[in-house]
Parts: C-alpha cells; structure tokens; sequence
C-alpha cells in the first residue's frame, strides 16, 4: 500500500464498461483532468483490467455507536421494540471506549472498501452533550473520508429537556444537519418535534434528516408534514427522511401521492436493507427522480452485529432483499449505493468523468451488477488523487 500525495497520477488499465477497451485516467490536483492514453504523470497505478467506479456512498451511518475492532459482545437488546432498543445502547455505552478511538479503527475498514463519502448520526443528549461530535470530528480528521454529520436527537427532543439547545449548539459547532426521530411515535407531538428541528435549520441554514420509523398511516402523515415544512421554508434539496418505513405499507395511491410530492419538494430517502421490514418502492421512487441513499445504519453495535463499511456487500443485500435479478434492477441496487447516495449529500464533482472529484475504486468485475453481486476486494481505492489502497507501479 501506498499514501503517495503527488500532485498527479496515473491510473491505467482500467475499464469503465464491459465492452469499452482499456482506459487510462489522468489525476492532476485531486481531480480527473483527462480519460484516455496518458504518459506523463510521475506516478502511477495499474489497475488490472478491473472496472473503475465511484467512490461509494454511505448515506446513512452511527459512527459512534461502532464497535468495530473490538471482541465480539453478545447482542443485549430487545429487537422489535425501538425504545428498549434505545435503553440498552444507553445504558451501555457508557463501559465503551471514547468515540474516537472506535471510529478510527472503522474508518480504515470504510477506505479499504472504497467507501469514501459517509453521512452520520451523531448522538446528541442531555448525558453526552457534545463529546459524541466532538469524538467523530477528530476521529475523521486527516482521513480520507468526507463525513457529513447529523446532530441527532437519539432520546427524542420534546421527552428530553434541552436537548432542543444541544442540537443548536451541536450544528453552530460543526454538525451539518439536524435531525428527529419519530415526531409523533417517539416525542408525541409531531408539529412541535417538527417545528423544533426545522427552526433550527431555518435559523442556522443547515439541512435536515429525520429518522422515521414509524409505519403505516401514521408514518404518511408525519411525511406529509415534512414535506409541506420542507416546501414553506424553501427548504427543497435539503431535507432527508431516513428508513421511511411507511412509504412500503401504505395503498398503493397514497404511496403514489407521496412518492410524487417527494419529488415535487426535493426530499431525498435513505435506506439500509434493513431485514425486518419491507424495502422502499426503489423502482417507483427512482421513476419519479427521488433520491435514495443506502447505509449501514450502526456497525456492529449495541444495536445490530452486521456491518463492515462494504457498500458493494450492502448494495447486495438491498438487492437481494428487493427481489431483484435483472441487470436493469442490480443496477439500481449499485446507483443507490453510488449516484443515488452522492444526490443525497449534495455531493459535487462526483462521478468517472473528466473534471470530477478523483475519489475512485477499481474493482476486478466487469459490469457494476457483477460487482453488486459478488462485492469482490477492491484492488484500488483513490481518495483527491491520493492512492489510499493499491501500489504504485
């Protein structure tokens, strides 16, 4: 492995298509300045044939829940009922490590996958008041990772007095979104939980991401909500609602309704396979031009022993638990993981494109489907032009 930071790079024999002949891309300055046959660059790297790719996108992560690199601990909660689930990892957290040392054991995990771009939740409450941000800011820091952060509401805003400064504080120090949790299934009172976290986006510019599991009618009703703030406060492009289980237990008309006034006010959904729950409508969102990002929610944590920062092998089980086979629906699968992940952060200069962000994975398949449903080792991982996993030739 190498973490050369020369200003240019070559990254050759590589395929962008299964029936496109080798590539060569240029890097110059962290960006891809030229596709084609190129000589000049003091370094470079081969790729081996294999399928060049964007760098992944988690669009929905708990890095400071992790447990990554540490011995195996027994799952302790009560799964099927979210706030024993809650009471558990609270009660629990406080035997951890500090955050920062558990999340830069996984961020090692998260570049060797070419999973580059990651939003997280961070937990903010009255017990850990900043220490959780604080923990993920240093943690990240000089890494090859960009992470968007959520200043998150984990015990809920209204049941948990003031937790509604902490998120104002959490966002004026570094956090980028705000978000909720359940407005009506969790706090009790959706308009109010609702005009709390949209008035700190109002007051300090940052976008929002709520958390919804709440299902069914009640689930459509808390969406429909944020989608009418989303619109009042010209909020468009900037607002995230996260799991979303509703949108697949609803009529088929009510979820067209909502599915087409997503799309209308530019709110985007991430999801992440979850196994106990009906997937997302993909086809019929991405149909509509909706959003949708993919996750690892927690990493082996106090709530969920899976994960490994793979968004290819979760790329997979989204696919797998959608049902689909066709080329045309794995592909699918591979956009949310990419493409789909990149609209929901608002990423720019994203992509295998001249002029792009050179954040890029070399992977040894031929087509992306292949590489959803195999998520072999990745042999290159490129993050601003700097060779984070590979070797120089």
């Amino acid at each position: 492995m190498s973490s050369s930071n020369a200003q240019s790079l070559v990254l050759g024999n590589v395929r962008l298509g299964a029936d496109q002949p080798p590539q060569e891309i240029f890097i110059e300055d962290g960006v891809i300045s030229s596709i084609g046959r190129n000589t000049n660059a003091a370094h470079r790297v081969d790729g081996n044939g294999g399928l060049v790719i964007p760098a992944l996108v988690d669009s929905h992560a708990h890095l400071d829940t992790t447990l990554w690199g540490t011995a195996w601990r027994p799952h302790t909660g009560k799964p099927g009922d979210i706030r024993l689930m809650i009471e558990n990892e609270r009660k629990n957290r406080r035997t951890l490590e500090p955050v920062a040392v558990r999340i830069a054991r996984l961020v090692k995990a998260y570049e060797d996958s070419g999973t580059l771009h990651v939003r997280s939740h961070v937990q903010i409450d009255p017990e850990v008041g900043l220490t959780h941000l604080e923990g993920i800011i240093s943690a990240v820091e000089g890494s090859s990772l960009t992470v968007e952060i959520v200043a998150f509401p984990q015990m809920g805003v209204l049941s948990e007095p003031g937790t509604e400064k902490l998120l104002e504080e959490a966002v004026n120090h570094g956090a980028n979104r705000v978000g909720g949790i359940d407005p009506a299934g969790w706090d009790r009172d959706p308009v109010r939980h609702i005009d709390i976290v949209f008035g700190i986006a109002d007051r300090t510019g940052c976008g929002v991401d709520i958390h919804l599991h709440d299902g069914g009618d009640l689930g459509a009703f808390e969406v429909s909500l944020i989608i009418e703030r989303t619109r009042s406060l010209g909020m468009e492009g900037r607002v995230t609602i996260s799991h979303c289980f509703c949108l697949a237990e609803v009529t088929d008309a009510l979820q067209g309704r909502l599915i087409s006034r997503m799309a209308d006010a530019g709110v985007s959904l991430t999801t992440v396979a979850p196994g106990n729950r009906v997937p997302l409508p993909l086809r019929r969102l991405a149909e509509h031009g909706v959003a949708v990002g993919l996750g690892h929610d927690g990493t082996r944590d106090l709530w969920w022993p899976y994960g490994n920062g793979d968004l290819l092998e979760r790329a997979m089980l989204l696919a797998y638990r959608s049902g689909f086979r066709t080329d045309e629906d794995l592909e699918l699968a591979f956009n949310v993981a990419t493409h789909g992940g990149a609209r929901v952060l608002n990423l720019e200069g994203y992509g295998v494109m001249v002029g792009a962000r050179a954040d890029l994975v070399v992977v040894p398949a031929s087509l992306p489907v292949e590489a959803v449903v195999g998520h072999p080792p990745r042999s290159v991982v490129i993050s601003r032009g700097r060779l984070v996993r590979g070797t120089l030739a």
